[in-house]
């Protein structure tokens, strides 16, 4: 049964991956554009060339049946050194989101998807500093009064914890490896507040729209039944995910989570004020990003978690392994469906906020042959999560709407294009850039058809 509610069916990028031109318009140095990249693979200085190809992936967005388009704004497109206005980059966003609202797409933009002007880095340190916060919530505010006319639905801060500990994202570079974890919860905590204050503002100037944080949503399972690693599962819950949520909505962090902190004396420093700013301005929404579940173990002493991503560099749990779960070359924790109706599930009950699927999608190296792109992996992945995600539905919970990763290839952070999502091929390799041009693939032909036929 279809819902009486409209049901958006999108399909998402993100600005520093699909645009390229990241010297063209006015757009200022970004912290994406001097990341080291390994020799042979992609940078993001032409990605997919959105930038030239922007008139025509939107068109196909239109041929696919989008009613939602999920993007992200490239801050230094907008504001080159993070504090001046460039018109230039106002303007490309302007055709961008006049084009979708042509062809009946809703735009969907994210403020901060893990670029930042280097000029803030060089600066006073990013989001280190409490002065990222002004500048932050400065940018938001551009964005408001220049497209909040046209756009009513809008993404905050896109999955802070990659945002906190990718290094090459935030510039917390040249640190020991203490003062890197005290510059992480840092700037999480700064984050935060900058997210609250940019919703406080967002009241007043688009007061008919809603806002949300776009959260890596963590299906946590312990490896075995032992109570120790059903707490390690527990608390790697805290750490991974309610830790940022909790934040986002309620405006504090988990007391266990609070606690060990404080403890390892990581806990960021707050000023007099900060609890009334966290504790009001909630969001009207949460975004939701899943790929896969993760599954924990409690952490033993001979363990070296030297080589996994600092958010999981604790005494208090380590990555397990789920056996019951199908691996890929790209998706090393195992393809798990039902992990998306559960997380969901969990994150309603807890926030009572209607969410978006942002961003879900399958991995592989795509081959072109005949000039076709059968990718039927990809049409089983997506088939079997939006059943979950007509389960969700069907059982009563507010869902609204749901978003493949990606409408297009697009440049990976760190495999290039090596690793494709895209439901359109774009005809480039990491070395040759041929012309970027656009093939949709089979995935793209079967979501069109979902769209048609949808039940809910």
């Amino acid at each position: 049964m279809k819902s009486t509610e409209k049901f958006y069916w999108g399909a998402s990028t993100s600005a520093f991956q699909v645009e390229g031109g990241f010297d063209l318009g006015g757009k200022g140095v970004a912290t994406t554009d001097v990341r080291n990249v390994p020799e042979g693979i992609a940078d993001n200085r032409v990605a997919s060339d959105h930038f030239h190809h922007w008139k025509e992936d939107i068109r196909l967005m239109a041929e696919l049946g989008l009613s939602l388009y999920r993007f992200s704004f490239n801050w230094t497109r907008i504001m080159g050194d993070g504090k001046r206005v460039n018109l230039e980059g106002i303007a490309f966003y302007n055709q961008i989101i006049d084009e979708c609202l042509k062809y009946g797409i809703t735009p969907f933009p994210t403020l901060y998807h893990f670029e930042m002007p280097q000029h803030l880095i060089d600066d006073y340190g990013g989001w280190k500093s409490r002065e990222c916060i002004n500048d932050f919530v400065n940018y938001a505010r551009i964005c408001f009064e220049a497209f909040g006319d046209r756009i009513k639905m809008w993404g905050t801060i896109n999955e802070q914890m990659i945002a906190v500990a990718a290094k090459d994202l935030n510039g917390n570079h040249n640190v020991s490896e203490e003062q890197g974890m005290k510059d992480m919860y840092q700037m999480s905590y700064h984050m935060s507040l900058a997210e609250k204050m940019a919703i406080r503002l967002f009241r007043t100037l688009v007061p008919d729209g809603k806002i949300g944080p776009v959260c890596s949503m963590q299906v946590v399972y312990a490896e075995t039944s032992s109570p120790e690693d059903v707490q390690a599962a527990k608390d790697a819950q805290d750490f991974l995910q309610n830790c940022f949520l909790d934040m986002s909505v309620f405006g504090r962090y988990p007391k266990s989570y609070t606690r060990y902190l404080e403890e390892q004396g990581w806990f960021p420093k707050v000023e007099v004020g900060d609890d009334e700013v966290l504790t009001t301005n909630r969001p009207d929404l949460i975004g939701i990003n899943y790929y896969c579940s993760t599954c924990i173990r409690a952490k033993k002493t001979s363990d070296d978690s030297l080589k996994l991503p600092p958010f999981y560099r604790n005494e208090l749990f380590t990555l397990g392994n789920n056996q019951y779960l199908e691996k890929t070359k790209w998706m090393e924790f195992g393809i798990d469906p039902k992990g998306l109706y559960t997380g969901m599930r969990d994150v309603y009950e807890r926030y009572h906020l209607p969410m978006i699927v942002t961003e879900n999608g399958l991995a592989y190296s795509d081959v072109v042959e005949d000039g076709r792109i059968n990718d039927d992996y990809r049409i089983d992945y997506l088939e079997k999560h939006i059943a979950q995600c007509e389960r969700f539905v069907a059982d009563g919970y507010p869902l609204l709407g749901y978003s493949t990763w990606s409408f297009l290839d697009l440049v990976s952070s760190h495999q290039g294009f090596i690793k494709r999502y895209g439901l359109v091929y774009v005809d480039r390799t990491d070395t040759d850039l041929k012309e970027c041009a656009r093939i949709p693939k089979k995935s793209y032909y079967w979501y069109q058809e979902k769209i048609k036929h949808s039940n809910i």
